[in-house]
């Protein structure tokens, strides 16, 4: 993604230098970070409607996860994804925490130990799935991005043990074959490539539907990019996808899990499989937008 100043901004938005800063001080510009003292502003950026026009329109779901992220509200639908999809998440790919205990951490930023022993690398991955959640409602608007999901799996496996091994490459394409449901995957020196490819026919569309974004998650999942944490990433990917579309994204929890994988088993054989799974995750988002009362379609 190619980043501009704030002069560049300014005159393409034609507005002052000063109210393009102000923006992105008050993080109204998605994406946008400091480099010392210099403000970088993706050049797809739009322009944040003015601080006093009012709109009596109702939130989407993405409006009032940056709203509430903004906030720092407790208990609403932003507190609620953040420790549903990272417990679930998580728990899908072996994280011995519990539910109560990835809420505690998300909410104290700490975590209590009752007779009990945890993993380190559980703790680190929750802390870091958080960020990961943030940075995906920070950037759903965007294209997906090669940079984008390196710096995904960068943030979700930063201070882990496997960080700390040569041949790891957290945030870079695996080093080492692996395989996924006891079947072969890209081979890392084909990965590079074949994510290209996948993203390059992925965005040749500005707006997908639900059937699309998880065709291309079966597309990189078989790939396998990543040396671990793929279906983290793969899963963030289309929850990002599905804000960026409106469309009602889903979590897979536990009671879904071998539906899941399953699907994902066989899809080239049968679709319906995995599409019928997210659509069974999707009814049952659906019941906490209704709860907070976040409008949607369908």
């Amino acid at each position: 993604m190619n980043y501009l100043s704030v002069s560049h901004i300014a005159k393409k938005w034609n507005m002052s230098e000063r109210s393009v800063r102000n923006y992105c001080a008050q993080n109204k510009i998605p994406g946008a970070f400091l480099t010392g003292k210099t403000w970088n502003i993706p050049e797809n950026a739009e322009k944040p409607e003015r601080i006093n026009k009012k709109s009596s329109k109702p939130k989407n779901l993405l409006e009032r996860l940056r709203e509430e992220k903004k906030a720092s509200l407790k208990g609403g639908i932003y507190h609620k994804i953040q420790i549903e999809l990272t417990y679930n998440s998580n728990h899908i790919e072996g994280s011995c925490l519990t539910h109560d205990q990835t809420r505690y951490i998300f909410e104290t930023n700490t975590i209590g130990i009752e007779n009990d022993s945890l993993n380190v690398d559980d703790i680190i991955e929750t802390a870091n799935h958080f960020k990961c959640i943030d940075m995906i409602i920070d950037n759903a608007t965007y294209k997906l991005a090669e940079k984008f999901i390196k710096e995904l799996h960068f943030t979700l496996k930063s201070g882990t043990s496997d960080s700390r091994k040569d041949w790891f490459n957290v945030g870079e394409y695996k080093k080492l074959p692996n395989e996924v449901g006891g079947k072969e995957t890209v081979s890392p020196k084909e990965v590079a490539q074949k994510i290209k490819k996948l993203l390059k026919t992925y965005n040749e569309k500005n707006e997908h539907s639900l059937e699309e974004i998880i065709e291309f998650h079966y597309q990189f999942e078989t790939i396998h990019p990543f040396q671990d944490g793929n279906g983290r990433v793969g899963r963030l990917l289309m929850f990002k996808e599905c804000l960026k579309n409106n469309i009602v994204p889903f979590i897979i929890d536990d009671s879904l899990k071998m539906f899941y994988y399953r699907g994902l088993s066989e899809w080239n054989n049968e679709k319906g499989y995995l599409t019928d799974t997210c659509l069974s995750a999707q009814d049952r988002f659906k019941k906490y937008l209704n709860y907070f009362k976040v409008p949607y379609e369908g």
